[in-house]
């Protein structure tokens, strides 16, 4: 019998591997997936003190862009480059549900201990991402180590790109007025 969604999400952060092998499985976890990423978005902006709607919504939209981003690289460098077995739809599951522990970021407000609970869970998201990538790709841990990481470079250069073009299209904008 399939987990409920509280269960999924407490095997998620609790490492547990039948948790990724059975939300891999089930195409219909997709929007529970979708759903850990949102609700970490929103403990995420609580945590960080970013209150108010137009933070939260904002953290949602990058949030999703980040899993989808995320997602679409690691099932590239995963299928492509180590003949890992998945699908995008895998990896969107098993990565949604890795940022369960995400959840404990709301605990940043907390003073004082706010940034140490942030650097935990920062570190624990690093260990459920790469359990995700290794069960949805279905290779050794090594293999996940690698896919995580070259697709952590991938969307750090993109990132820097972008943000040299957006600020060079501004600084032109800027000339025009």
């Amino acid at each position: 019998m399939a987990k409920s969604f509280a269960e999924r999400m407490i095997g998620a952060a609790m490492l547990d591997v039948a948790t990724y092998e059975e939300v891999e499985a089930d195409v219909s976890a997709t929007s529970q997936a979708a759903g850990v990423v949102a609700i970490v978005a929103v403990a995420s902006a609580i945590g960080a003190l970013h209150g108010g709607t137009g933070a939260i919504i904002g953290g949602i939209v990058s949030a999703f862009l980040g899993w989808l981003l995320w997602a679409g690289l690691t099932y590239l460098v995963g299928t492509k480059a180590f003949n890992g077995t998945a699908t995008w739809g895998e990896l969107l599951r098993t990565l949604g549900f890795a940022q369960a522990p995400g959840v404990l970021a709301v605990l940043g407000i907390v003073p004082v201990l706010g940034g140490v609970i942030r650097f935990v869970v920062m570190i624990w998201l690093l260990v459920t991402g790469v359990i995700a990538i290794r069960q949805a790709l279905d290779f050794d841990t090594g293999k996940a180590i690698l896919t995580a990481l070259i697709a952590w470079v991938v969307i750090i250069v993109v990132g820097i790109v972008v943000g040299l073009f957006g600020a060079a299209v501004m600084g032109m904008g800027a000339l025009v007025h």
